[in-house]
């Protein structure tokens, strides 16, 4: 299966709340935790899109889905 993964948090928040479907965390590195998604069409141009700050999203499912990415980093899902 195609991926496509990042480490900046913000950048999987975003992705998660644009709908992309996160796989799994890779925590092999303990200083850093690498984000995995499946690979759909646009997702590259998704975080283009995110680092140029092209992007409007709800803030509340924004926080939540970032809420959500910090959850599963300390938990064992």
């Amino acid at each position: 299966m195609k991926t496509y993964s990042t480490y900046d948090l913000n950048l999987a928040s975003t992705l998660l709340t644009l709908g992309y479907k996160l796989i799994e965390l890779d925590k092999l590195n303990i200083k850093k935790v690498k984000f995995i998604f499946k690979h759909q069409k646009g997702i590259e141009q998704s975080a283009t899109d995110f680092w140029d700050d092209k992007i409007t999203l709800p803030a509340k499912t924004l926080f939540t889905n970032q809420k959500t990415c910090k959850n599963r980093i300390y938990t064992d899902a």
